[in-house]
């Protein structure tokens, strides 16, 4: 199967990525800052990009650990069924947990992650999205931190991935698919 030749158009640039994440990193500091540790879940793969950068702002002491939810696959669209690729190594009864999602769109993933994180009796439980799409949501959940609000694009970069690629791209694009 070939794949669809595409363009990636900026949409958020890395510069702005980076402020935003030290105003959201003095928000969490503020939230946590009475705890003795908190427990950074990153949700893999598409958020490792953000977390790296969110826990080395955070003035506070943190463990990192990671969750692989999946609802995508290889597609644009999210098939709504989330399954639960890699568990938590560690503990999270009576912990502070902050939950580090890349994207919010349909909210299906992160609902079912907070709901199976809360099932474990954290402390406290936050979470956080870089991106949010408030236009596509077919959920009753919304992320305590917000990066950017975006319109319903498919978008990649900044750890966000299309077919596995553009990961690695240091700003959020937005794809598009030239006329043929």
């Amino acid at each position: 199967m070939s794949e669809r030749p595409y363009v990636i158009d900026e949409m958020i640039s890395a510069k702005a990525i980076a402020a935003r994440i030290e105003e959201l990193s003095n928000a969490i500091t503020e939230e946590f800052r009475d705890t003795n540790k908190l427990i950074v879940v990153g949700l893999l793969r598409g958020s490792f990009v953000f977390i790296a950068d969110l826990v080395r702002e955070l003035d506070l002491p943190v463990e990192v650990d990671f969750l692989e939810a999946s609802s995508y696959g290889n597609a644009m669209e999210s098939s709504r069924e989330v399954r639960i690729l890699k568990d938590l190594r560690g503990q999270i009864e009576g912990r502070d947990v902050l939950v580090v999602e890349d994207i919010v769109d349909t909210g299906h993933t992160l609902k079912h992650v907070v709901g199976l994180l809360e099932s474990r009796n954290p402390g406290r439980l936050r979470t956080i999205a870089l991106l949010d799409k408030p236009s596509r949501r077919e959920t009753d959940v919304a992320a305590d931190w917000i990066g950017f609000s975006i319109p319903d694009e498919f978008v990649v970069g900044y750890g966000i991935d299309y077919a596995q690629r553009n990961r690695n791209l240091p700003y959020i694009g937005k794809v598009r698919f030239p006329e043929a």
